[in-house]
């Protein structure tokens, strides 16, 4: 396992090497001066809007300043934000435990929601469960996530007025009043992401338990007279999670940047909210940083799915 791990490791430097010369290249082509505030104030001398250039390389060459890039990033520099004046590696330490907490427990709710849907579902075809079921997932998965955040601030914040709708960072209160606040804060949030990705996943699951429940080795199982709860969990669930863990881990990234459009509604000050920001005032360092860390979590996750396969499906060996 070791071994298997290090390989995938080594293969995927030359990858994000790849994806970074991309990133950079279309970055520093692309139209638009990170000073041109700057540019056009008068207030600030000639000279000093020259030397902040010069510092900062923005009138070397693409491949030199690629290459300065690469090499502070190899030696744990991000770079620094021409708009916020702070580096970036601290803007987005800032960001990530917000992003990382509203991700994870909307991924949560969604597995809590579509495993045991798309487990029934399947077990018992063309119920009435499985109808009313699969409708509501039909629902759910076709309504955007703008629509659905809109929908829920309407009903909860202006018309019961039961939660906020705009996320704070800077909540004044301790302890458990702190967290009974942020629990507050982060439901429509979490409930909009993991709803919207539960109802896809749900008609997932089903489809991978039905192609499962008909194999040989379900029909021996049962003959065998094992009994029906054993046999969906042992030989048809963990067999029908493999292909789930292909989507789960796959969409994951995808998932961190479907996330902007939420943090967007909710003012939720995390990474998406961050990469807007950045786009929006051609902060370079910073759509690069983050950017680049999307690509990782692609390849990171690529390779969790890889590993889970072994431990659902023993036959699988790393080799």
């Amino acid at each position: 396992m070791g071994a298997y791990i290090l390989r995938r490791l080594m293969i995927a430097l030359p990858s994000l090497l790849g994806i970074s010369v991309v990133l950079f290249t279309v970055l520093a082509l692309a139209p638009g001066d990170p000073f041109e505030e700057l540019a056009t104030n008068p207030n600030v001398p000639a000279e000093v809007k020259l030397a902040l250039r010069q510092k900062f390389g923005l009138d070397d060459p693409v491949y030199l300043r690629y290459f300065h890039w690469l090499s502070a990033m190899a030696h744990g520099d991000w770079g620094f934000s021409f708009i916020s004046r702070v580096d970036v590696d601290t803007l987005i330490a800032q960001r990530v435990p917000v992003t990382l907490a509203v991700i994870g427990a909307s991924q949560v709710l969604a597995l809590a929601v579509a495993l045991p849907v798309g487990i029934l579902s399947a077990v018992r075809p063309y119920s009435w469960f499985d109808r009313i079921a699969s409708t509501l997932a039909f629902i759910g998965f076709s309504l955007p996530t703008f629509f659905t955040g809109v929908l829920l601030i309407l009903l909860f914040s202006i018309k019961l007025d039961w939660l906020p709708f705009v996320y704070r960072a800077d909540l004044t209160s301790t302890g458990w009043q702190w967290w009974a606040e942020q629990l507050r804060q982060s439901i429509m949030p979490i409930a909009v992401l993991g709803l919207f990705q539960g109802a896809s996943w749900t008609r997932y699951v089903r489809s991978a338990m039905l192609d499962v429940v008909r194999l040989d080795h379900v029909t021996t199982a049962r003959s065998k007279g094992l009994a029906e709860r054993v046999v969906v969990i042992k030989h048809v669930v963990r067999n029908a999670l493999i292909p789930v863990v292909t989507l789960v881990a796959l969409q994951m990234p995808a998932v961190f940047g479907g996330a902007i459009v939420t943090e967007q509604i909710f003012r939720v000050p995390g990474i998406g909210s961050l990469l807007i920001d950045a786009i929006l005032r051609n902060d370079t360092p910073v759509i690069m940083a983050v950017t680049f860390v999307f690509a990782c979590l692609v390849i990171a996750f690529n390779l969790i799915a890889d590993l889970l396969y072994g431990w659902l499906d023993p036959r699988i060996a790393y080799r």
